[in-house]
């Protein structure tokens, strides 16, 4: 079958599918361009839990863009690109259970346009922006204009995602984003289930998840998720692959130019395991460690997932 581009809907919310034949995508561009199914050989591979009204509530599921930063922050203010921000009072500034500012501003935002699609032999694509510039209510916790530009591309063999930062006003932006896909592998049992990780560099975290400074060397390893449950930020080194399989099938994401850190969350009963890009560590706009894109430049980060057997 060739590659398609279509309109659907997702319990009533208009949606696009990207059809590649075996690997198809579907996102919702009115709903933060929430990527709410990613099905190979006809089966799902992305957990929705807590569906739609959870996501508009505020809350992570599917594939969805973590922006101005990803995972939490240490308090309600912070100095990024020489400006200070208060948070106080700011709207869309959803907390986590330490009533800590978490995973950003973009949850189920309107506004996305698309900007093109297209089909070639091999592949379905869909470009799409959004002009945060635009949105007052967005910049009072994240004073930077800018323009976030988003490309997806789904083969047979992958779904390759790139995020672009462009900023719009002689204002320097500090970059944190992240995303947050929420895998499962269908009929395949958590506790089935084991974890790969890269030779990487374990963030120390406290008992509010926010780094402490400390970091410790890990070597490559299988995690099998019956024995434990994970929650934990990683620097990653050249070896950017982290994947999870089970039952004779798998999943890997390849994290590309701009993603040297990443989260892994599977706890302890879950139906899903999150493998997640982060360009940032947690708390980096509070710890200034955020990179910084110029006026006049762009900032590209890009992953690339890939299903199939393990």
């Amino acid at each position: 079958m060739a590659p398609s581009v279509r309109l659907t809907t997702v319990d009533g919310a208009p949606g696009v599918l990207l059809d590649a034949g075996r690997l198809a995508l579907t996102v919702l561009p009115q709903l933060g361009l929430l990527g709410a199914s990613l099905r190979y050989d006809g089966e799902e591979h992305l957990s929705l839990h807590g569906g739609l009204d959870a996501y508009r509530a505020g809350h992570t599921t599917g594939l969805p863009l973590l922006h101005p930063w990803a995972n939490r922050l240490d308090g309600f203010t912070y100095r990024a690109a020489g400006t200070g921000v208060s948070l106080e009072g700011a709207p869309h500034v959803h907390l986590d259970a330490n009533g800590l500012p978490i995973h950003g501003t973009m949850a189920a935002q309107p506004g996305w346009e698309l900007t093109g699609v297209r089909t070639g032999k091999r592949a379905a694509r869909l470009w799409a922006a959004f002009a945060f510039d635009e949105h007052p209510e967005l910049l009072e916790s994240f004073p930077y204009p800018h323009r976030i530009e988003v490309a997806y591309t789904v083969r047979d063999d992958g779904l390759v995602v790139d995020t672009t930062i462009v900023p719009t006003s002689q204002r320097p932006v500090p970059v944190s984003f992240g995303w947050h896909p929420y895998f499962e592998l269908p009929g395949v049992a958590h506790d089935d289930l084991v974890v790969l990780l890269p030779k990487r560099r374990r963030l120390e975290l406290d008992g509010q998840q926010l780094p402490t400074g400390a970091e410790t060397k890990e070597a490559a390893a299988t995690v099998a998720l019956a024995d434990t449950a994970l929650d934990d930020c990683y620097r990653l080194g050249k070896d950017r692959v982290l994947g999870f399989g089970g039952g004779g099938k798998g999943l890997t994401i390849e994290l590309g130019a701009g993603y040297d850190h990443a989260q892994v969350y599977a706890p302890a009963g879950a139906g899903f395991v999150a493998l997640e890009p982060m360009t940032a560590p947690v708390n980096a706009l509070v710890d200034g460690v955020a990179p910084i894109v110029q006026p006049g430049d762009r900032f590209t980060a890009t992953f690339t997932i890939r299903v199939g057997h393990s």
